[in-house]
């Protein structure tokens, strides 16, 4: 079964240098510190102009919690608009509380994934915040998102959390494991999950600039 790259990219060099060394997908977004925001969309046309592999955009109008304002939905509706024409899918999760509890916002997202469509739409990292992860990760699926980004159900390295990993079938959710993936943690959950996506910055110290040796070197531990 052949099993693919994601790298995460924070500016229009790191998703040249990604492509170039063999990712099969671009997560573009801004602002490595917080995980993660809503890129520029003079980026995203830097970028389609020079790459061939699918790039997806991350929407998030801030970093901090999963939890939007009616303004801060607005501000994601309204940027799904302005990239839609260029992106070739979207990445994105809001959470809400209910009586203390984190759950995901099955009227919002879905929502999101009605005006994003046809176009593919990822459930980011906000999964591994929620109160039930497992049933969070079904709520995900009826919002009809085609993959979920996730550690399996922490929100540190997925190292501590792959064999939290839900296995779906081929034809339903895409679980994409993230989260400190590098080589040698991708040899672990090669070999100890089903997954056929993966997730990584391929960022190697400090920086926002991807390494194209780690992401060669990860593409070699799928077997390219």
């Amino acid at each position: 079964m052949k099993k693919y790259l994601e790298i995460a990219c924070f500016n229009a060099p790191s998703a040249l240098i990604a492509a170039s060394a063999g990712a099969d997908r671009i997560e573009l977004c801004a602002d490595r510190s917080v995980g993660g925001t809503t890129p520029l969309l003079a980026d995203l046309e830097a970028i389609k102009a020079e790459v061939k592999i699918p790039v997806m955009v991350m929407i998030r109008p801030r970093g901090g919690d999963f939890i939007y304002s009616n303004e801060e939905f607005t501000q994601m509706e309204e940027d799904i608009g302005r990239f839609r024409e260029l992106a070739d899918g979207f990445v994105f999760g809001i959470l809400k509380d209910e009586e203390g509890v984190t759950v995901v916002d099955k009227q919002r997202n879905s929502e999101l994934v009605e005006l994003a469509r046809p176009l593919p739409c990822t459930f980011h990292r906000a999964v591994d915040a929620t109160s039930d992860y497992h049933a969070a990760i079904r709520e995900v699926a009826a919002c009809g998102f085609k993959a979920v980004l996730t550690s399996g159900g922490i929100e540190g390295d997925v190292v501590g959390g792959y064999g939290n990993l839900p296995d779906f079938g081929e034809g339903e959710l895409v679980i994409m494991p993230g989260g400190g993936v590098r080589r040698e943690v991708l040899e672990v959950l090669v070999r100890e999950t089903r997954c056929r996506w993966f997730h990584s910055s391929g960022i190697v110290g400090e920086g926002e600039v991807v390494s194209g040796e780690e992401v060669g070197g990860m593409k070699e531990v799928l077997g390219r």
